[in-house]
């Protein structure tokens, strides 16, 4: 019992530090947007109005929906959107156009995740590194600068791996949620009355009085849920109970009374309304608050970093992107890969979105697109996943996500008005990457279609083979085939070429299911050819990591010893070529062939080892 009671401890740490950086960070900016937009008067009842609207606002679609409904939905023990897509197409099996369409949805709602994970690194680090203007207005001029030196760190940081460092990600998160309480406790002490905010009818009079301000202000309150999808994300990582355990035991309470406490503020010292954070604490604190501020900041961009690395993987591994570099930072956590490419193409549009927008109040009106569409595909497909895959009667499902999907569409339809005024940015970077997966699924889709058609029987082709035999030489060919039962070209070429077969041949297709996990139990899948030839399928779940030559050591015991210096592996190196007429429009078959062409190493990324990959050329047309 102690020593589960010390594991629940540091999971519940580890999420303080992980799972809520981003929403924790929030309290720099939300309400400074919402008062700083000009649309509302810095007046009681409008103070009242939106303390109730953001209190209200976190209640439900982080208590209620993500911490009550949406961490029931787990994918054997994993979260996320592609665990959730995942989970929700498994069940429309039977219905092919709908889950299609659920397909296009979801791939959408991971596309457009990376235009946010553009947006948060920068409003957060420039929100923190604001404060110094309050120090001194002469410091303003550096504080992009100073942001962009931070990020730069780091992103350049990411390759060294997090392990170390990730350890003090807990305790500094922890302090920081224990510090914004206590910046807010003074301030709610000396007026008590701002608790009324509490109560539901002051967010119902905003509404009611001021409609159409409220739908506009909308795009600003989101601020304060935004990280929402971080709690699902991580369940696999944490657990729900200790993610549950941290929100309810530590981080709900203090961005509630931060916030409340930058409501008192605002109420009483209507001056403040510049940056109400800042102006919490007295001046002396002013200098480590900022640090702290920066601190945190950067642990959420680090929590969205890696997010960004695992979602990319697990897109790479059903087929949505191109093979790409994954480098394994900790020789204990497999979940810890860092990928340069999407590294440093998100640092590079950091970069941009930092020097387009400025500051974070004119970021904020670039936020807010990416995180409400994902929110509003998360609860169309919780409706798919209880209803479809758990079998809960129609009406309870439609109750179950209704008033949520009421919620999202509401958040989501008041950030479209941001649009022309910064929104545009997440949504280029999100339909950019649509375009690229969308072009890749097809492409390879297209691809293997041609290959099928021109492909050779292979249990056929070895009965002619055998016929009158070639040469056999000592050791084992391992071929990899993207078709099982297909004769891989690598195969013809080392016939035609060196006239000889190896003792052992293996024809190896690597499957990759919308699972996260597959054991080493249900790894391999053998079919004896004869002749000491076998049909091998390595099956991997899209959290699983590709090791080809570890599965294969379970041919042991089934007449295959493999011996590592004796075995040696064929891969194809297809070389496409867009030709005109089907397929996919011109464009597109021309940036599915580049893209083709810039694709990682297929050794690298099934793990096999350099000096024993032997690669042969071959073009496809599609």
């Amino acid at each position: 019992m102690p020593s589960t009671k010390s594991s629940l401890a540091a999971l519940t740490l580890g999420a303080i530090g992980i799972v809520y950086g981003d929403i924790g960070t929030s309290v720099l900016y939300a309400l400074k947007v919402v008062f700083n937009s000009g649309l509302v008067a810095l007046t009681p009842d409008n103070v009242y109005g939106i303390l109730s609207l953001v209190f209200w606002t976190v209640t439900i679609v982080v208590s209620v929906k993500y911490v009550g409904l949406i961490l029931r939905a787990d994918n054997n023990g994993e979260g996320g959107l592609i665990a959730m897509l995942a989970l929700a197409t498994t069940a429309m099996n039977e219905r092919p156009r709908l889950r299609g369409a659920l397909l296009v949805v979801g791939i959408f709602g991971t596309a457009i995740f990376y235009g946010d994970g553009v947006i948060t690194p920068a409003i957060s680090v420039l929100s923190a590194v604001e404060g110094v203007e309050l120090l001194s207005p002469a410091l303003t001029p550096y504080v992009v600068p100073a942001a962009l030196v931070i990020i730069f760190i780091l992103f350049w940081l990411q390759k060294s791996g997090t392990g170390g460092i990730g350890r003090l990600f807990g305790p500094v998160c922890t302090v920081w949620f224990l510090s914004i309480a206590a910046l807010g406790i003074p301030h709610i002490a000396a007026h008590p009355e701002v608790l009324g905010a509490v109560s539901p009818h002051h967010a119902l009079r905003f509404v009611l009085q001021q409609p159409g301000t409220s739908f506009v202000l909308l795009g600003a309150l989101v601020l304060a849920v935004t990280g929402t999808e971080a709690l699902y994300a991580d369940m696999g990582h944490f657990g729900k109970k200790p993610i549950r355990l941290a929100w309810f035991g530590l981080v709900m309470p203090a961005l509630v009374l931060n916030y409340f406490g930058q409501g008192a503020l605002l109420l009483y010292t209507p001056g403040a309304v510049d940056n109400p954070f800042y102006k919490l604490a007295p001046s002396w604190a002013l200098v480590p608050l900022v640090l702290l501020a920066t601190a945190a900041t950067v642990i959420a961009s680090q929590a969205l970093l890696s997010a960004a690395f695992s979602v990319t993987k697990q897109a790479i591994q059903l087929g949505y992107l191109p093979r790409m570099e994954i480098r394994h930072t900790s020789v204990r956590e497999t979940g810890q890969i860092y990928i340069p490419v999407v590294n440093w193409t998100l640092f590079g549009a950091i970069v941009l979105a930092v020097g387009l927008f400025r500051n974070s109040t004119n970021l904020a009106f670039a936020y807010g697109i990416a995180v409400t569409t994902d929110m509003l595909i998360t609860t169309v497909l919780t409706f798919f996943v209880i209803r479809y895959a758990w079998g809960y009667p129609l009406a309870l499902c439609i109750a179950a996500t209704s008033l949520f999907f009421a919620v999202d569409l509401m958040f989501f339809s008041s950030n479209l008005l941001k649009l022309l005024h910064g929104g545009w940015f997440p949504v280029l970077i999100g339909a950019l990457m649509f375009t690229l997966m969308m072009t890749w699924k097809e492409g390879r889709a297209l691809m293997n279609e041609k290959l099928r058609a021109d492909a050779i029987d292979l249990p056929s082709f070895l009965e002619a083979v055998f016929v009158s035999p070639p040469t056999r030489v000592e050791g084992t060919a391992v071929f990899m085939t993207a078709e099982p039962g297909t004769v891989p070209n690598a195969l013809l070429h080392n016939l035609k070429h060196n006239k000889v077969l190896h003792e052992q041949n293996l024809f190896v297709t690597v499957r990759s299911h919308e699972v996260p996990w597959i054991g080493m139990g249900k790894r391999l899948e053998v079919e004896p050819l004869g002749r000491n030839c076998w049909q091998v399928v390595i099956h991997y779940g899209f959290k699983n990591d590709y090791d080809v030559p570890r599965a294969l050591e379970q041919m042991r015991g089934r007449g295959c010893e493999l011996q590592p210096m004796t075995t040696s592996y064929f891969l194809s190196r297809d070389l496409v070529v867009p030709t005109m007429g089907g397929g996919m429009a011109p464009w597109r078959e021309k940036l599915f062939a580049q893209m083709h062409h810039n694709a990682g190493a297929a050794a690298e990324f099934l793990n096999l080892p350099s000096n024993a990959v032997v690669e042969l050329g071959a073009k496809v047309e599609i």
